[in-house]
């Protein structure tokens, strides 16, 4: 909040030729490649009639026309992308789903299917861990005859008196109540 008293919008302070330099640099941190055939023979094709940040690429290999944000979790959506990459942001930062659409003045709704696609695409590109060589592990605990062998479990309870501890709490019950209605 600035001396007046007014919220100040962090969206006005990205522009979206820094959010589209920043998605082909970490995109393609090697220079452009195509997205199908992985060939790095690419020409500019112009720029996008909506987004004229957005470039357009022509592979000289597979003929295949791509831009910026072909197969990414940004492509085919309406809002732009610097609202994808505060939405990002501000999801670094724990905000709420609610505080993002205050933040980004957006509709609520919009807000939570744009941090689950986030989420989802983040967790769909995370690769998966290779071990090899010599691997040592730490404290595992294994929980013996409960998964999937629940009669096991039962079987194991009946061997070790487990009714007949009952059986001779309900005696001892009885038991107090015969000796208090004799006296």
């Amino acid at each position: 909040m600035g001396d007046t008293g007014a919220m100040i919008h962090i969206q006005a302070l990205i522009d979206d030729v820094k959010c589209f330099e920043t998605v082909r640099n970490i995109r393609w941190p090697d220079g452009v490649q195509c997205p199908t055939c992985g060939s790095s023979e690419v020409t500019k094709q112009g720029r996008d009639e909506t987004q004229p940040e957005r470039q357009r690429y022509l592979c000289k290999s597979c003929e295949r026309r791509f831009d910026d944000l072909t197969d990414t979790i940004f492509a085919g959506h309406h809002q732009p992308l610097r609202v994808w990459i505060l939405c990002l942001y501000f999801m670094g930062l724990n905000l709420s789903n609610h505080q993002i659409a205050q933040e980004l003045d957006l509709n609520s709704s919009d807000v939570h299917q744009m941090t689950c696609q986030l989420r989802q695409g983040i967790v769909a590109q995370k690769s998966t861990a290779t071990l090899s060589g010599e691997v040592e592990c730490d404290e595992v605990y294994i929980v013996a005859g409960h998964k999937g062998k629940p009669d096991e479990v039962a079987k194991k309870g009946d061997a070790d008196g487990a009714d007949d501890s009952r059986a001779s709490a309900d005696g001892a019950r009885s038991k107090r109540r015969s000796h208090r209605s004799s006296g």
